[in-house]
């Protein structure tokens, strides 16, 4: 029986869902990370660096969400910074240089709301990610594996394609935050996520994203499965050329 909206949501949030550092382990053994935004510091909910994926040099950048308390509170529980996405559009542009896939994990329940984020230009931060990584002459594809919300996750969804695990959400903010502001009750959140329409079948539906993942619960086949759509993608976007890559990658914006 096909699971509710809500289902999908608490699916996409539990703890036993694939992680950030079970694709770069397995999928990606020689991943070497990268620090830093190159202006005022180094967000760990961001983890990116280079790799190889069947022989060839890729940039992967994943949100993180830490494993220990004191992890978890340093990662703002895989809500990232200003810098973060700072750090974010410096490897993508590195990548664009050297003409690396760009390969984004993202599980974030949104960007940071703290004070001091919003002092830092989170807005502007996530602005300019968008600007930048989105005229990019590399190929992009996005994988959302656990929540994705709002602006947040957007910054890392602005690619080429975007696929979603089947237990895997993609909103523009929680649904227990759309029940608050709708009708003033956070109770009704299943009410909202049916609403939103945020589950994988219901974006694919909408042409939000090219696809959706399979998601059983052995945890190598749901790594075998994001493995092959990526390769399938990669060699079908490497066929391009940069001028048709950003036409392309443009107009698939536009129609929204």
């Amino acid at each position: 029986m096909a699971k509710t909206a809500m289902e999908i949501v608490k699916a996409a949030r539990s703890e036993s869902h694939i992680s950030g550092h079970e694709i770069r382990h397995v999928l990606f053994p020689d991943f070497f990370e990268l620090h830093g935004d190159g202006a005022s510091g180094d967000d760990p909910a961001i983890v990116g660096g280079i790799a190889t994926f069947h022989g060839e040099p890729v940039t992967i950048i994943t949100t993180s969400r830490g494993h220990s308390l004191d992890e978890r509170m340093q990662k703002h529980f895989g809500q990232p910074s200003p810098c973060g996405y700072r750090k974010v559009v410096r490897l993508a542009k590195q990548a664009a240089k050297f003409h690396r896939p760009i390969l984004f994990f993202i599980d974030t329940a949104g960007a940071y709301p703290g004070k001091d984020a919003e002092e830092n230009g989170q807005g502007q931060a996530i602005a300019q990610d968008l600007l930048q990584v989105g005229q990019l002459a590399t190929p992009i594809i996005s994988v959302l594996y656990g929540e994705g919300g709002s602006g947040g996750a957007l910054a890392l969804a602005c690619g080429d394609e975007v696929w979603m695990l089947e237990n895997s959400m993609y909103s523009i903010l929680s649904p227990e935050g759309f029940a608050s502001i709708m009708w003033k009750d956070a109770n009704r959140a299943d009410e909202a996520a049916e609403v939103m329409k945020l589950t994988p079948a219901d974006l694919l539906a909408r042409k939000v994203i090219e696809g959706i993942i399979a998601e059983p619960e052995n945890h190598e086949q749901v790594l075998t499965n994001i493995d092959q759509r990526l390769q399938k993608e990669l060699q079908s976007l490497e066929k391009m050329s940069d001028k048709d890559l950003l036409a392309r990658r443009y107009q698939r914006f536009r129609k929204f």
